[in-house]
């Protein structure tokens, strides 16, 4: 009895010839890149106001048109028109669906590596995070530059307080001293009058 083949982890896996072969000269690339523009193209409103215009064109040669000159005329129901669109779909379609595959694949690329940068920076700031939390702890006993501000703040407010109190003391004195002055000249005045009064006095008969 023949022995069955099995594969074996050992060994390579023999190549299997493939039925179609691609040709040498294709470039898949290439292929893909000609199948997007064509995609793109047949999105634009350029494009279907060519093939309208080129419809229209056809069915109005061929139908009303020199009979002589009709090469697909309308007793054959527009024959080879509807075979040249019916080309065109079946091209089309597959076309279509290699653009998409190619936007798909692309995609998902970008998806992959927008999920590799956003766990990369969930693990930079949470190592920050950790970075910052140790850098507190060992600098809880630590005079921080909020607290030194804030303590200078308070010096000058209480500086600017003295200030105040000071500015208001001499207010004071000068206002005491400016009364006093008065006080002084104005007895000084009634003194002089008084005087007056009594040497008038004493040089009347």
């Amino acid at each position: 009895m023949p022995e069955l083949r099995t594969s074996r982890l050992d060994q390579p896996a023999e190549r299997r010839r493939q039925l179609v072969t691609r040709p040498s000269g294709l470039d898949s690339e290439a292929f893909g890149k000609l199948s997007e523009a064509f995609a793109r193209f047949m999105g634009t409103p350029m494009f279907i106001f060519g093939m309208t215009v080129f419809v229209t064109l056809w069915l109005a040669w061929n139908t009303w048109g020199p009979k002589e000159a009709q090469f697909d005329p309308r007793a054959l129901n527009y024959t080879l028109l509807t075979l040249i669109l019916s080309l065109q779909a079946s091209y089309a379609a597959p076309l279509i669906l290699l653009a998409q595959n190619r936007q798909a694949d692309r995609d998902r690329v970008a998806l992959e590596q927008d999920r590799s940068r956003d766990e990369r920076n969930l693990a930079d700031t949470e190592f920050l995070t950790r970075e910052v939390a140790a850098l507190r702890i060992a600098l809880r006993d630590n005079a921080t530059r909020d607290f030194i501000r804030s303590e200078l703040r308070d010096l000058l407010e209480e500086l600017d307080d003295r200030e105040a109190q000071i500015k208001a003391r001499a207010k004071r004195k000068a206002k005491a001293k400016a009364k006093a002055r008065a006080k002084a000249r104005s007895q000084a005045s009634k003194a002089q009058a008084k005087t007056a009064r009594s040497a008038k006095a004493d040089g009347t008969p």
